[in-house]
């Protein structure tokens, strides 16, 4: 007890001297920190707890960064899909029919900010051919403005658009005419509800188109469901002789909406009522940001469980190591270097964990669909169906300010993790701490 006395006391001796003072983080900080971090068979047990809490901090970045880079993808996939085939604007006539569609939609085209105005008509049928019959979508457009919508017209897996106006043909999409046991130049049947008018009631309208080209946008929903024909026998087949129902406006930014509509109403000279892609497509989108956000905020919670483990592992280690903290503080050492010490070996686990799972999460996300197809493959099923999902394959969009986000919090969480447990350690009574030793 007097050899521990005198220990302190030259210990106290050399602070007040100034002769156990070291700059932070000096060369000895660094080196303890390093020897704590490393698997001795004394200290197994705390070292198998700060591997845990490494693997789990690398995971959990890992999961939140894959999970919102898919949950990106998928978002601006289905909106470039979406939009890709609707426009951004609809504008419906007010005061009258559309029979001057063609000028009100070369006005419009010609607003700075304005990709396309194009006019349609678009009505239900039922369609059948050579198994059963299905609901379909049909669409009446001119041939040069389906060519100018680009996810259909880049996407013709068969046939051709060329002399679509002048022909009686439509274009169907893959999986509409697959489940119809159609193929490229069989014919289609189109059965409307809204036909003829006789003495006897009104006579579903029916007639059979050619099949002269066949697209695949990537989108079930729209594959299964979309039918083109030209915008002339469209005009026959649903009684709307020289008029259109709808012009659909597509801009150049999407997210323009707000500044575009005055200037498109302007443009027309004529009474609209306009809608937009935010209007129609609002809850849909809405669910997408609530789903995303929650599972932001439960996927967090793994990377907050490991920094649990690492309160807990230094908790252990700060034990063990009791009577060294005594004999450093006893040499001088100071209680900002021990707490430093330990802060270190927290945080590095902290560290190195988080810049493992950003690795890891990189590079599941640059091949995203490789794994989805060997996980396919390996389990026989189909994972992430797009009879499901909508989409054909598995997106993932990174978004460097949300992966910074992530990157943030791991590091925050854990730095804070190793606060307390470093506090306690430079707390520690030499004295004491020698005593029972």
């Amino acid at each position: 007890m007097a050899a521990q006395g005198t220990a302190t006391s030259n210990g106290n001796a050399n602070l007040r001297s100034g002769k156990g003072f070291t700059r932070p983080f000096a060369a000895f900080e660094w080196m303890l920190a390093g020897r704590y971090l490393r698997s001795r068979r004394k200290e197994a047990f705390i070292s198998v707890i700060a591997g845990f809490s490494f693997v789990g901090i690398t995971l959990g970045v890992a999961t939140l960064i894959i999970v919102m880079a898919v949950m990106n993808g998928f978002r601006a996939e289905l909106l470039d899909r979406i939009l890709g085939l609707n426009g951004h604007l609809i504008a419906s006539p007010i005061d009258g029919d559309f029979t001057d569609y063609s000028e009100v939609a070369k006005r419009i085209s010609g607003v700075d900010g304005v990709k396309l105005a194009i006019p349609l008509i678009e009505g239900q049928a039922l369609v059948s051919g050579g198994v059963g019959g299905s609901g379909a979508l049909v669409r009446g457009v001119r041939e040069q403005d389906l060519k100018n919508v680009r996810s259909v017209s880049s996407n013709i897996k068969a046939g051709t658009l060329d002399g679509f106006d002048g022909g009686q043909g439509v274009a169907v999409g893959t999986r509409l005419a697959g489940s119809l046991g159609l193929g490229l130049g069989d014919s289609i049947t189109l059965i409307s509800p809204e036909g003829d008018v006789t003495p006897f009631g009104t006579t579903p309208r029916v007639k059979s188109y050619p099949i002269t080209a066949l697209f695949e946008i990537g989108m079930s929903e729209y594959d299964s469901t979309f039918v083109f024909m030209p915008l002339s026998e469209a005009q026959l087949y649903f009684n709307l002789e020289d008029r259109v129902s709808v012009i659909e406006i597509y801009l150049n930014d999407a997210d323009a909406i707000a500044s575009m509509r005055p200037k498109v109403e302007e443009a027309a000279a004529r009474p609209l009522f306009l809608t937009d892609w935010t209007q129609r497509n609002a809850t849909f989108f809405s669910a997408l940001q609530v789903e995303r956000n929650v599972m932001f905020f439960i996927l967090l919670l793994i990377v907050l469980v490991a920094a649990l483990n690492i309160i807990s592992g230094l908790f252990m280690l700060v034990k063990d190591k009791g009577h060294d903290i005594a004999i450093m503080r006893t040499m001088g050492a100071t209680r900002g270097a021990i707490m430093r010490i330990f802060l270190m070996t927290g945080a590095a686990i902290g560290v190195f964990g988080t810049i493992a799972g950003v690795v890891l999460g990189v590079v599941v996300c640059l091949n995203v669909e490789k794994i989805r197809q060997f996980f396919s493959w390996l389990s026989g099923t189909q994972l992430f169906n797009p009879e499901l999902y909508f989409l054909s394959q598995l997106p993932a969009k990174m978004d460097v300010y949300e992966t910074s986000t992530v990157v943030i919090m791991a590091l925050v969480l854990s730095f804070l993790a190793t606060l307390f447990p470093a506090w306690r350690a430079a707390r520690l009574d030499p004295v004491e701490a020698l005593r029972y030793e």
